[in-house]
């Protein structure tokens, strides 16, 4: 008789009410992990399930800031330490209007197996706040992040917590939130990472999710004796993630032809070349512009309130947001002939979308897998923090390189030996899982 996943699923839901995406989070990778569970009773008799969806501890607190108006502003931060079984706590701030607790729940936990699949010693963790940095000046921004800081900063340590940046957290939040963490801590702890280069930060960083994603997706095509080289490929969103993919897609001989923000998509049928990313990433990262002006500077279509699955294209790479790619968009890109996606913003498909494309045995590379080359190299970040040193561009890349090689093989190798050859969502989940499962097991109930 199997180990009961239905009545595990059923208890997150009763105990966590109104948290759909934690809830989805959750069911994904309790389902795909069940063989785990039977081969393995002592998971069971531990209540490992029952234990890895229960966060070692959540942290809301009030932040309060007073914008350039002299207004007073208060907003809601939070820090979810989901689980450290193999190392310090791990994973992104997101500052987002759209910031609740499910939303940093699904993320934190999903972090975990991300994390495990590195093979760096990091737990999983999210934080982040409902502040919506968009439209506010650099000095109100430094208000929010030092209010921020002031409760976060008791939680966490360059071994106990090391948060990262995510969405509406960049270079310029990242420095704010350092430099009054040292104020604060009396210490020059590596506690951050995305760091500037000037100040312990690590080269390839900010390159590194766009590029772990190519890379994945490029180790997915050997699988069938093929190459990115040639292939047409549509990129979701236009920041950090989806300006490195296209800038490592165009590297390794593709062609990206889409991007896109929350107003609609560009669709550039010549593809965007190195000269019209940098005009891009200017646009993006300096003038924080829409990317409807792409088709106004470069005569390419724009199709407003559209995503970009519609596109025909190869290999599609979500890289905006969650649940973006929905049912009838996976369906349309299987029209469309794509036969690859490589995910780089985390859980972007719907189940729905993720059974058509296991159905239809594409190659899908799951976010947790794919998009994990951010948090590895902010691991190789903050092996070079304790280390006191730096390591070049090219050994950190090689390095990132090899993470994702190696990510990869463990999905692969895990999927065949549960009978589910090819099935990279069940692979990751189950490297993942085991990894942490066995840590687990041998600290005790803790």
């Amino acid at each position: 008789m199997g180990y009961d996943i239905k009545s595990v699923i059923n208890n997150v839901v009763v105990n966590n009410p109104g948290q759909p995406e934690f809830h989805q989070a959750v069911k994904e990778v309790l389902e795909s992990i069940a063989p785990v569970m039977d081969r393995h009773p002592e998971f069971a008799k531990a209540k490992i399930l029952e234990r890895i969806t229960e966060p070692d501890r959540v942290i809301t607190f009030r932040v309060p800031w007073v914008d350039d108006k002299g207004e007073v502003q208060v907003n809601r931060g939070m820090r979810v330490q989901f689980n450290n079984a193999i190392g310090p706590y791990k994973g992104g701030l997101r500052f987002h209007p759209t910031v609740y607790l499910s939303i940093i729940k699904f993320l934190g936990f999903e972090q975990i197996f991300k994390n495990a699949l590195t093979t760096l010693p990091m737990g999983g963790a999210k934080g982040g706040s409902n502040f919506d940095p968009k439209g506010k000046s650099d000095n109100e921004v430094m208000r929010f992040c030092q209010s921020f800081m002031r409760e976060l900063f008791r939680h966490i340590g360059p071994d106990t917590d090391v948060p990262a940046g995510d969405i509406g957290v960049g270079g310029r939040e990242i420095g704010f939130l350092q430099g009054y963490y040292k104020k604060l801590a009396n210490n020059n702890g590596a506690v951050l990472t995305g760091k500037a280069l000037e100040w312990g930060g690590s080269l390839i960083r900010p390159e590194a999710t766009g590029y772990g994603a190519t890379y994945f997706a490029q180790e997915m095509l050997m699988t069938r004796g093929e190459d990115i080289k040639g292939k047409i490929c549509t990129v979701s969103g236009s920041g950090n993630v989806a300006q490195y993919t296209v800038e490592k897609v165009n590297l390794l001989g593709g062609k990206v032809v889409t991007l896109s923000d929350s107003n609609g998509t560009i669709y550039d049928k010549d593809g965007i070349s190195e000269e019209k990313l940098a005009w891009v990433m200017e646009l993006k990262n300096v003038r924080r512009g829409r990317i409807k002006e792409y088709a106004d500077k470069f005569k390419a279509e724009y199709r407003e309130g559209k995503r970009p699955w519609s596109v025909k294209c190869d290999c599609a790479f979500p890289s905006a947001t969650q649940n973006e790619v929905e049912e009838k968009d996976a369906k349309e890109l299987l029209k469309n002939g794509c036969y690859v996606v490589s995910e780089g913003a985390n859980m972007p498909s719907t189940p729905e979308a993720v059974d058509l494309f296991l159905e239809k045995k594409i190659l899908y590379g799951p976010g947790k897998a794919a998009n994990a080359g951010g948090v590895a190299t902010s691991g190789l970040e903050m092996s070079q923090n304790s280390m006191r040193l730096s390591w070049s561009r090219e050994e950190v890349d090689s390095r990132l390189h090899e993470i994702m090689k190696n990510i990869h093989k463990a999905c692969i190798e895990a999927a065949q030996e549960y009978g589910q050859p090819g099935n990279y969502v069940m692979g990751a989940n189950i490297a993942g899982f085991t990894k942490v499962a066995k840590a687990m097991l041998d600290h005790g109930i803790v």
